[in-house]
């Protein structure tokens, strides 16, 4: 009886308050941290890791750091530790990624043009937001990868290029494939 309301209390923290518990490596604090955030990581790293299992470890690789380091997460307001959190995510999945592939250099006259028509909004409409994520989990680890850094996590050209230790260039010319192949995938799916 007294470790429910224990549990309870816990799920009713803030961030700042779970984090500064987390940080006296209190048990209960930590395992409502994995229990907050564990789903919203293991989605975020398989945005990244095709292989489930792959994903699933590098979930728990990063909650494990990310409770090792919790000392140097800074509170700044309402989803600040999630973001703290994808932060140590991602850069694990591209660690990963990047240990196991050797990036292309492509130069910035190498860029290609895009060819293909974008979808109309009536076309786009016509596509499940599920539908769609398929089909960018389709692209190649690269350009699905620098795909998702710039148009979904915000990430700069000059970031991408510092994680995935490539130009900006080569980031530009990578997203822009990538664009292309998305686009072409999204008009053969339309038209079947």
């Amino acid at each position: 009886m007294v470790e429910e309301y224990e549990l309870m209390l816990y799920s009713e923290l803030n961030e700042q308050e779970l984090a500064r518990l987390c940080c006296g490596r209190d048990r209960m604090a930590v395992d409502e941290l994995y229990k907050r955030y564990a789903t919203r990581v293991y989605a975020l790293c398989r945005r990244y890791i095709r292989d489930d299992e792959e994903a699933k470890d590098l979930m728990q690789d990063s909650l494990v750091q990310a409770v090792g380091s919790i000392m140097a997460f800074r509170f700044t307001g309402d989803g600040s530790l999630y973001n703290w959190l994808a932060r140590i995510a991602i850069n694990r999945s591209i660690d990963h990624i990047r240990g196991k592939r050797k990036w292309p250099m492509v130069p910035w006259s190498f860029q290609t043009h895009d060819d293909v028509p974008a979808p109309d909004a009536d076309e786009l409409n016509a596509i499940s937001e599920q539908e769609l994520l398929e089909l960018i989990d389709m692209l190649p680890d690269v350009r699905r990868s620098v795909f998702y850094l710039y148009c979904m996590d915000g990430y700069s050209h000059k970031e991408i290029a510092e994680l995935l230790g490539i130009t900006k260039s080569c980031s530009s010319s990578i997203l822009a494939k990538a664009r292309k192949q998305l686009k072409k995938a999204i008009k053969e799916y339309l038209e079947r």
